[in-house]
């Protein structure tokens, strides 16, 4: 059985792309009886940029509220905050002493913001090593990753076998990124990759007024209503197209090429199939958010069954460095 781990930022609520590129296909692995997984909220990375501690509960709760909304069995995985093991800040110090200043230097989370480095707190500059203790803690075999998060489990390895080789000993098991090719970039309202720092998301379990605003926001081009349009360069139909069956999409797509169909007709097809889509897991969050102590407990379920594996990890670095 191999141990799958996933981290959930938390720096914002769960939009459409955080649902179709990482909720959906995580608990897929979770529902495979052959993975041991573990997800976690990394609501202790948050803090490198969000200072107030209120939002960041409501972010919390949001993130929670989201994942078990779109189906997440915490009977079949551990899921848990990440802030609630107290290992992983005495590991991350263990670790620091094994990683080289160059390589956190080159880490495309500080290089991104190296430009202003009045900016860069110590939590960001650290913020992989903070990731392999994460990763590290729960003897995980496997990692699913973005492209984008590639760089930072190879500096997990690394520290993992620096460690290994200085007490020449299997002290750490050596992860394994797993990267699918297929996983979907969601375009944003904008056309750029959906992201809360872009801020250009659509976040499903909105309201539907406050849902539909974000959905009519969608950029398009100037294209005259009685003019054919080209489905291939419109972010509406990108959008639509990854939510639609293929029937729907053929009729989308004539619909563009025939004329006399604008992008406003186009955006309430989205919002109308977005609504319908996400019924369920909109009313599910929506219940959930009435009853954040039900959150809680279904977290604090998870850190009870993930802390012992921590306490394991750390008796046994304690144990080689002399501790």
């Amino acid at each position: 059985m191999a141990r799958v781990l996933t981290g959930i930022q938390s720096s914002g609520r769960q939009h459409l792309g955080n649902i179709l590129g990482a909720i959906r296909p995580a608990i897929a692995l979770a529902n495979q009886p052959k993975n041991d997984s573990f997800l976690f909220i990394a609501d202790l990375h948050s803090l490198t940029t969000i200072k107030d501690a209120e939002l960041r509960k409501e972010n919390v709760l949001a993130t929670a509220a989201a994942w078990l909304a779109c189906g997440l069995d915490t009977d079949k995985s551990c899921f848990y905050l990440q802030s609630d093991i107290v290992e992983c800040t005495e590991l991350t110090w263990y670790l620091n002493c094994f990683t080289p200043y160059p390589m956190l230097a080159n880490a495309h989370s500080f290089k991104d913001k190296a430009d202003n480095l009045s900016d860069v707190n110590a939590g960001l500059f650290d913020y992989p090593v903070l990731m392999a203790s994460d990763i590290i803690l729960y003897d995980a075999n496997e990692v699913p990753v973005g492209k984008d998060q590639r760089q930072h489990l190879e500096i997990t390895r690394d520290i993992a076998k620096a460690v290994n080789h200085q007490y020449k000993d299997e002290v750490f098991v050596v992860p394994e990124a797993k990267i699918s090719e297929s996983v979907m970039t969601i375009p944003g309202s904008d056309g750029r990759k959906m992201s809360k720092s872009y801020g250009n998301v659509i976040d499903v379990f909105l309201p539907k007024k406050k849902l539909k605003k974000q959905v009519m926001s969608v950029v398009t081009d100037s294209t005259p209503l009685e003019d054919p349009k080209d489905p291939d360069t419109c972010n509406v139909f990108a959008l639509y197209s990854l939510l639609a069956s293929e029937e729907e999409i053929a009729v989308m797509r004539q619909n563009y090429l025939g004329g006399n169909y604008g992008f406003g007709h186009a955006k309430m097809a989205l919002f109308e199939l977005i609504l319908s889509e996400f019924e369920t897991e909109r009313t599910r969050f929506d219940e959930l958010m009435a009853n954040p102590e039900y959150i809680w407990n279904e977290l604090k379920k998870g850190a009870d069954k993930a802390r012992p594996i921590a306490q394991n990890t750390i008796k046994r670095v304690r144990n080689v460095m002399g501790y």
